[in-house]
């Protein structure tokens, strides 16, 4: 495999798309033969892209939250299990044996303070110079902007969940 700088992206916004851009990026990796790993923050429910595993060499998925997001003030469990998230995704991006690694929704748990925007930092600058870093989620703070080479906003213009269309297996869900 040919040796590159990895560089960080984030897909933030209100908008629908961020973690199936972040999908869409990490079948491109594992078609060009590059290893994944795709952790979901705050995240537990049964989503489709889980079966992925199954379908996809090179390529790795690991939900750490619990059976949904985070709507109200974050219990200690939820704490405790995105900061255990955090510390095994340090060592992912310090091993370097990914090329693409994924932190689906941590800007959620940012916005959640379930660790801090400086603890992700010292991470990301600990990690090996190749990995590419894909960070989804709303609410992306200025300071993970400021630190990425790449940001993406998505902006729900129109979407049919306002008119009652509940959440679709192998589209939203």
């Amino acid at each position: 495999m040919e040796s590159y700088k990895g560089y960080i992206h984030i897909y933030t916004g209100n908008g629908k798309g961020k973690t199936t851009a972040a999908l869409g990026l990490s079948l491109r990796a594992v078609c060009a033969g590059k290893k994944v790993f795709f952790g979901q923050f705050a995240k537990g429910m049964k989503y489709s892209e889980l079966g992925a595993v199954k379908y996809l060499p090179n390529f790795e998925m690991k939900q750490y939250g619990r059976n949904c997001f985070i709507y109200n003030n974050p219990e200690q469990e939820d704490i405790n299990s995105a900061r255990d998230a955090l510390l095994e995704i340090e060592s992912i991006l310090v091993e370097g044996k990914y090329d693409l690694v994924v932190m689906d929704e941590l800007n959620i748990a940012l916005f959640y303070k379930l660790f801090t925007v400086e603890q992700v930092i010292e991470i990301l600058n600990k990690r090996k110079e190749n990995v590419e870093v894909v960070i989804t989620g709303r609410y992306a703070p200025q300071q993970l902007i400021d630190k990425s080479d790449l940001v993406t906003e998505m902006n729900e213009i129109k979407h049919y969940y306002t008119k009652g269309v509940e959440a679709r297996e192998g589209i939203e869900k």
